[in-house]
């Protein structure tokens, strides 16, 4: 070999690897990382699915059996408190009264006007020590009955709909849907309403067009293509057999036979429409479930579950589950009502009787801790680029730590102790921070921390949020009743 090709032969081995080590040695760029950013402890850093036992498998799965369970009849607050207090009474919980003694280890469950849940644990220290809360909310957009609900057109009669909560109107076209809710009637009683979830039972459905007829929707942008007040189901058919017409003077009818229920009892009822379709799980390998309503009965099951494990906790442990929050926490029975300050003005005095004073309240309050869960939208494999990948969450990955920045965000000690927890029980976490200026939201966190609590707002990550069948990760949905689990257990 010629000295000039020997030393070419060197020159390019040495170059080949100076560029391998610089390329090695150079920092990823975000949206490089596959790891998502997480750098401090790698097993986390990965799916969660990756490092499970066979009997850690084994519990995710059944965790999700449960849950996929609860989630087919808990489809709107009222009927989550009504299957929650099924499980809470199983656990031991008893109605809290006037006489409940407040024991170390006594549990009780409060209900505000059927359609919030709180669930209590007497902990061995004083009140005043503070309180451990996790709350959540069980509300979920669906649409609503209006006062006048039945009209007839082209032979047709309909519902007259409004919406609760943040909707995609064109989703809810062609889907069935469910009829739950109740007729509250002026002698004070109560009819019950359950129509579509039963396989013999009739559903209803909002007709889209078809593609033969919907040249001039086209050209619309998709947000134009439905309008809400176009989500107007179908519910009934059948004339008059007299005149041929009046087909929702038909529906009126069966609903006074059928509930014996009249036109004016409807100005006074709630009633919902829902999905129809039941949980079930996607994928060859199960892993995902599709489910409507996780947002957020996801994290209220959660809650309800770990605080029925508590044995006897330092602190009194609450699962606070209320309504409203999808249309801004409003109502006696939202989270801005003062129902919670009240609560815990109530136990403070069932403790201490004739010597309770106001500043008792206001010192539990400054020595309480919550933890705010609720769901957030996870990448998207159909839109990926929503997201800023290293701060962005993934399912499969753990529960969130919610970082929003602009003075949002729990006090950097509390994201610490938040830490501290999770990290001791070997529960797998990730944070979630919206791309700057490219998406939002938010839960009812911040009304607790004016009432000066620390608070920090929690979350997993979920595909198709706000439709009317979101797509959860098992191992995640078992993660946050662990998580929850951890945080009541805290000392």
């Amino acid at each position: 070999m010629k000295i000039s090709t020997v030393h070419h032969f060197f020159k390019t081995v040495f170059l080949t690897a100076l560029t391998v080590s610089l390329i090695t040695a150079a920092p990823a760029r975000a949206e490089d990382d596959k790891t998502g950013g997480c750098k401090e402890n790698m097993k986390f850093c990965k799916s969660s699915w990756v490092s499970l036992s066979a009997k850690e498998r084994k519990a995710v799965f059944a965790y999700a059996e449960e849950y996929k369970k609860f989630m087919k009849t808990a489809l709107t607050e009222l009927t989550f408190v009504k299957e929650a207090l099924i499980i809470a009474k199983k656990r031991g919980f008893k109605k809290l009264t006037d006489k409940s003694p407040m024991v170390a280890g006594a549990r009780y469950y409060d209900v505000n006007r059927k359609r919030a849940l709180t669930l209590i644990v007497i902990g061995s220290d004083g009140f005043q020590t503070g309180f451990r809360v996790v709350g959540t909310h069980i509300d979920s957009p669906r649409l609503e009955l209006k006062g006048k609900p039945f009209y007839s057109k082209e032979g047709f009669a309909l519902f007259q709909t409004n919406y609760h909560g943040g909707i995609k109107p064109y989703q809810w076209t062609n889907i069935p849907l469910a009829l739950i809710g109740h007729v509250s009637k002026k002698d004070g009683s109560t009819v019950q309403i359950n129509v579509g979830l039963k396989e013999s039972d009739p559903i209803f459905i909002i007709a889209e067009t078809s593609p033969h007829t919907d040249k001039g929707y086209r050209n619309k942008k998709v947000g134009e293509h439905i309008e809400y007040e176009m989500l107007d189901p179908l519910a009934g058919h059948i004339p008059d057999s007299k005149t041929g017409k009046d087909v929702s003077g038909q529906v009126l009818k069966y609903l006074k036979a059928k509930y014996n229920i009249s036109p004016n009892d409807l100005v006074s009822a709630e009633l919902a429409l829902v999905p129809a379709m039941p949980p079930r799980d996607v994928g060859f390998d199960r892993g995902l479930m599709a489910i409507y309503g996780q947002d957020d009965r996801l994290a209220s099951y959660a809650a309800l579950r770990a605080v029925s494990d508590l044995k006897t906790p330092k602190k009194t442990a609450i699962a606070y589950l209320v309504d409203n929050e999808e249309v801004g926490n409003g109502n006696n029975t939202g989270a801005k009502s003062s129902y919670f300050s009240s609560l815990l003005s109530r136990l403070i005095y069932k403790k201490q009787g004739s010597r309770y004073r106001e500043p008792m309240l206001r010192t539990s309050l400054r020595n309480s801790k919550m933890v705010s869960i609720d769901v957030n939208p996870g990448i998207n494999p159909m839109k990926p680029e929503s997201w800023e990948k290293q701060n962005a969450p993934r399912l499969g990955f753990g529960v969130n730590i919610k970082l929003y920045g602009r003075g949002f965000d729990a006090n950097s000690e509390f994201i610490a102790e938040i830490r501290n927890t999770l990290d001791k029980e070997n529960i797998p976490w990730q944070t979630t921070t919206y791309k700057v200026g490219k998406a939002g939201g938010g839960t009812f966190g911040g009304l607790f921390s004016i009432q000066n609590m620390e608070v920090i707002d929690f979350g997993v990550p979920l595909l198709s949020i706000h439709t009317p069948y979101a797509v959860s990760s098992k191992i995640d949905v078992y993660n946050l009743y662990r998580a929850s689990r951890a945080f009541f257990k805290r000392k």
